[in-house]
C-alpha cells in the first residue's frame, strides 16, 4: 500500500463524495454556536448550511482569514488539575486569561517554548508561565477531556495480537469510516514488540532524518505526545511499563519488555518514542501569522513512497497538493476542521492495502518496489499480506499541535479462510472497486493469487451454511472487524 501524502490524504482519498460530506458535517459540528470571546466573527465566513464547495472558486484563496481562529481551550481544566502539582507552583496558574494579552503574546511560530517569557501563550490559552507549573507528566487525561486507559490485566506480550482489523467497506457512501477514537486502544502492544522496536531503529540508523527530525517551534508538541503516549502505556500496560522519578536524573522509563530504562530528559522527545514506541508520529503546529497547520516535526518508519524529509514544514494543503481536486474541493473544509477539532474529540480509522511480505518501510526507488511492477509467478499465497494502517488524529492540550499517528499492521491473507464474510467482501472490493481508488491502493500486483484463493474461500463459507448463498456483498455491522472477532482473537491469545 502507498501512502502518497499525509494526513488528510488518509482521511480523504478512500471516501466517496458522501462521506466527505459527512465529514464536513463532522467538522462543523466541532464548531461552537455562540463563539467565544476571543474569536472575531468575520462576514467573510460563509453560513455554516452553505456546502464549502459552492463557496470556494477554483484556484481562489479560502475565504476564512484563520488568524484569529483558535482551537477551543482547556484552561478551564486547571483549577482541577492545581491540587496535583506542589503548593509553590500552584501561584503560577491563573483560571482568567485577559484576551487581549492573549492575542499580543502568542509564542512565535519557530519559537522554543522554553526561551519566551512567562507571559506568552500557545494557542489553547495556556502560559509559558502555567505550563512550567505543571511541569512534566501533567495529567493530560483531565487537561485534555480523553481518560487514561484502564489496565489491561489478561494482557501478555508473549502471545497478544493486535484485534484483528479488516477495514473493508462495500459501497462506500453507507457511513463514515471515521469513529471517535477508543481510549482504551490507542496504542496496542503486540507479541513483536521487541522486534519491531528493533527494526524501527535500524530504519533511523540507516535513514537518519528521512525517518525522524523536527523544526523549531515543535518542541511542546514533541515532548507533550511523547509524554501522554508514555502515561498511556503504564497504565494500560502496568505489568510491563513503569514510570520514576529520581532526584537526579529526572523521569526515568521502564520498559520491562526490553529490560532496560529510557532517562527521559537525555534524548529528544521523538528519540524516546523511537526507544520504546513502535508507532508513528506527525506534529503539526499552528502558525500564529496565518493560523494554519505545518508539519513540523515527525518519527515515520512505515511509511510506503515517501518519508518525512519531503513533507517536514510545508502546509496542511501543500502536504496534499498531489490529491486531485484538494484545492478546489477540500483544502477550506480541511482547513476548518484543523482550526476547530476539540482535544477531547480525537478520532480514529483505518486504510489498508496488499503487499508481497511485509514491506515496513519503502522509500521512493526501493528495491522492494519491483514486485508493484508485475504479477510475478514467484509471489506464492503465503507471501501475501494484508497491511492496515491504523490511525488516529487528536490535539494536544497544552501545546494546540495536531497530531497523526499510526501504526502498520500486518496479517497474512490465509487467516481470512474462517473469518466470516470476508472473502467475499473483499474480492468484491478487488473486483469492482471503483479505478481510480484500486490504483492508488496498488493491490494488482497480487491480485492474481488473491483473488482465486478469496472466491475459493468464499465458497467454503456458503458450503459450510457460514454465509448464506443469496447474502449480497455489503460493509459489515461489526466493521472494521467481522462476525466472531472477538472469539478467534481472544482464542489465538490463549485466553
Amino acid at each position: 500500500m502507498a501512502i502518497g501524502v499525509m494526513l488528510a490524504a488518509v482521511l480523504w482519498m478512500f471516501m466517496t463524495e458522501e462521506q466527505r460530506e459527512g465529514l464536513r458535517n463532522y467538522g462543523r459540528s466541532c464548531m461552537p454556536t455562540v463563539p467565544r470571546e476571543r474569536r472575531i466573527s468575520s462576514s467573510k465566513t460563509p453560513p455554516r448550511s452553505v456546502s464549502p464547495e459552492k463557496k470556494v472558486p477554483n484556484n481562489a484563496p479560502s475565504p476564512v482569514d484563520y488568524k484569529d481562529v483558535f482551537p477551543p481551550s482547556r484552561r478551564e481544566q486547571l483549577a482541577l488539575v492545581s491540587d496535583r502539582i506542589p503548593p509553590a507552583r500552584r501561584e503560577y496558574l491563573h483560571l482568567q486569561v485577559d484576551p487581549a494579552a492573549f492575542r499580543k503574546g502568542l509564542i512565535p511560530f519557530d519559537a522554543d517554548y522554553r526561551t519566551c517569557g512567562p507571559a506568552t501563550y500557545t494557542p489553547t490559552e495556556f502560559s509559558v508561565e502555567e505550563i512550567q507549573a505543571l511541569g512534566d507528566f501533567p495529567d493530560y487525561a483531565e487537561l485534555s477531556g480523553v481518560p487514561l486507559p484502564a489496565a489491561y490485566e489478561q494482557f501478555r506480550i508473549e502471545s497478544a495480537r493486535a484485534r484483528p482489523y479488516r477495514p473493508f467497506r462495500w459501497a462506500y457512501h453507507q457511513t463514515m469510516s471515521l469513529t471517535r477514537l477508543e481510549p482504551d486502544w490507542w496504542l496496542e502492544v503486540e507479541q513483536n514488540y521487541a522486534a519491531r522496536i528493533a527494526e524501527r531503529k535500524g530504519i533511523f540508523a540507516k535513514h537518519g532524518k528521512l525517518v525522524l527530525n523536527y523544526l523549531p517551534g515543535s518542541e511542546l508538541g514533541c515532548k507533550e505526545i511523547m509524554e501522554m503516549g508514555l502515561q498511556f502505556l503504564c497504565a494500560r500496560y502496568p505489568r510491563y511499563f513503569a514510570l520514576s522519578h529520581d532526584p537526579e536524573k529526572g523521569y526515568v522509563f521502564h520498559n520491562g519488555v526490553l529490560s532496560n530504562e529510557t532517562v527521559i530528559n537525555s534524548m529528544h522527545p521523538l528519540h524516546v518514542l523511537l526507544e520504546n514506541v513502535p508507532e508513528d508520529f506527525a506534529v503539526m503546529v499552528r502558525n500564529p501569522d496565518d493560523g494554519c497547520y505545518y508539519f513540523r516535526a515527525g518519527i515515520i518508519c512505515s511509511a510506503l513512497g515517501w518519508n518525512v524529509d519531503t513533507k517536514l514544514g510545508l502546509q496542511l494543503k501543500d502536504i496534499h497538493s498531489p490529491i486531485p481536486d484538494y484545492k478546489e474541493k477540500m483544502e477550506f473544509s480541511m482547513d476548518r476542521y484543523f482550526s476547530k477539532l476539540p482535544t477531547s474529540r480525537p478520532i480514529q480509522r483505518g486504510s489498508w492495502g496488499l503487499e508481497v511480505d511485509q514491506p515496513l518501510f519503502m522509500p521512493p526507488k526501493d528495491p522492494h518496489e519491483a514486485y508493484r511492477l508485475s504479477q510475478s509467478p514467484a509471489v506464492t499465497l503465503p507471501r501475501v499480506h494484508l497491511r492496515v494502517d491504523w490511525q488516529t488524529l487528536r490535539r494536544l492540550p497544552l501545546s494546540g499541535c495536531i497530531v497523526f499517528n499510526f501504526k502498520a499492521l500486518f496479517t497474512p491473507l490465509q487467516e481470512f479462510r474462517d473469518e466470516s464474510h470476508i472473502p467475499a467482501l473483499l474480492v468484491k472490493v478487488l473486483r469492482e472497486g471503483k479505478a481510480s481508488m484500486m490504483r492508488y491502493k496498488n493491490t494488482w500486483h497480487v491480485e492474481h493469487v488473491a483473488i482465486p484463493a478469496l472466491e475459493a474461500w468464499a465458497r467454503e463459507q456458503v458450503d459450510a451454511g457460514q454465509v448464506p448463498a443469496d447474502w449480497e456483498v455489503h460493509t459489515l455491522e461489526e466493521s472494521p472487524w467481522f462476525p466472531g472477532w472477538e472469539e478467534k482473537w481472544k482464542r489465538q491469545q490463549g485466553f
